[in-house]
């Protein structure tokens, strides 16, 4: 700016002419008279460096779309551009929508995009469980982390989704993780949608235990009904990630700030579990939205549990109201979980004894010794082919 200023100031002055002027500044004779007309009609500012973008682009996105996306985000302010073109091809089929690129170049240019923190990856360890090709085939739940609403009264909100197509069986608002409170909600879901083959969770109350095989009241009442059991590592949460990122989603929805109280919070979790149902598209699922994909089970919730059967040849014992069988003259804890359930013994060599409650294998118990050990390395549901190294 100021050599531009001193340009104009001596072309004023009169004494060179705008060759020798320009020679002097070593610029062309376009650019000093570019600078005089601009100082002409302008003043200093005139003077100022100016956008070189055109005034008319025929490449440009139109108005109307780009109002249309932006109102689109502002509703969903958390929904990235895939999910925003998604919702607005599948509302007006008509209009050409721009590419993912443009629509996050649109959401940056209104300030509507946040930048991300970086964070270290953590280490992660493969996963056992087999992939998710069915409705139904395994459903996922866990309590996302307690906190306080409005009225200083901690909620616990308890979800269920159906791990295939994302759909949200349950989220729940109770008043702790217990026993009690978060059976209703799994009889509720279960009469209502049927029964899955498995339920995936982690390794804490209600849905495990640190007794044998993590057995709970809760998982026990599952084994009933014919369902298999699956857990994920201890601390690693990642072998559940489409859960962990749907509890992200929550938070982030219903819980920054929380509601007044535990009914008021109920109610943003009713219509956010509307919302991710029925409007809102997900990635994997070829952008549809999970009430699309998802339908019933044809496993419905019987009206008695039936007793669990065993094959003839295996001996069978009632578990005490404190967790324990009479074997051979010994008294054997098993744990509280099975109090008054049916365990099986089903001798697999002489003197050793698997312990069977319905599908799975709980343990080894070596008459020989007198000593029982869990079976903690073994898949669910399937009896073990030879005894562990440590009881043979």
């Amino acid at each position: 700016m100021n050599l531009r200023m001193r340009f104009v100031t001596d072309w004023k002055r009169d004494c060179w002419t705008m060759t020798e002027l320009c020679a002097d500044y070593q610029i062309s004779r376009k650019t000093g008279y570019k600078w005089v007309e601009r100082y002409d009609s302008g003043g200093v500012l005139g003077l100022q460096d100016q956008s070189r973008r055109p005034d008319h682009s025929p490449n440009a996105t139109a108005p109307d779309v780009v109002d249309a996306l932006v109102g689109l985000r502002r509703r969903h302010p958390r929904w990235g551009a895939k999910k925003l073109l998604a919702v607005a091809a599948r509302e007006d089929r008509q209009t050409a929508w721009p590419s993912r690129s443009t629509v996050c170049d649109l959401l940056k240019a209104q300030g509507l995009v946040a930048p991300r923190s970086h964070r270290h990856p953590h280490a992660r360890v493969p996963s056992p469980r087999a992939p998710l090709t069915a409705v139904n085939q395994t459903w996922t739940t866990d309590f996302k982390g307690q906190f306080r609403t409005g009225d200083s009264v901690y909620c616990y909100p308890l979800t269920l989704r159906d791990g295939f197509s994302r759909f949200v069986l349950r989220c729940q608002a109770l008043a702790g993780p217990t026993y009690e409170a978060t059976r209703p909600q799994f009889e509720r879901a279960f009469a209502e949608y049927g029964l899955p083959d498995g339920i995936r969770s982690d390794n804490g109350g209600p849905f495990a235990s640190s007794g044998l095989r993590g057995l709970s009241r809760l998982s026990v009442w599952w084994l009933r009904l014919g369902i298999r059991l699956e857990r994920i590592a201890p601390g690693h949460p990642e072998q559940n990630g489409s859960h962990e990122q749907f509890h992200a989603v929550l938070k982030a929805e219903t819980a920054r700030p929380p509601a007044a109280n535990a009914r008021a919070q109920q109610r943003r979790f009713t219509r956010f579990c509307a919302e991710y149902n029925e409007d809102r598209p997900h990635e994997a699922l070829g952008d549809q939205t999970p009430a699309s994909c998802y339908h019933p089970s044809p496993r419905s919730l019987p009206t008695r549990v039936s007793p669990v059967e065993y094959p003839g040849h295996w001996e069978i014992r009632r578990v005490s109201p404190i967790g324990q069988v009479s074997w051979g003259g010994q008294v054997l804890f098993l744990s509280g979980a099975l109090a008054g359930e049916d365990v099986a013994f089903e001798e697999v060599e002489e003197g050793l004894w698997t312990v069977h409650f319905a599908t799975l294998a709980l343990a080894r118990y070596d008459a020989r010794q007198r000593r029982i050990q869990p079976i903690a390395t073994l898949s669910e549901g399937r009896s073990p082919a030879t005894p562990p190294r440590a009881l043979r």
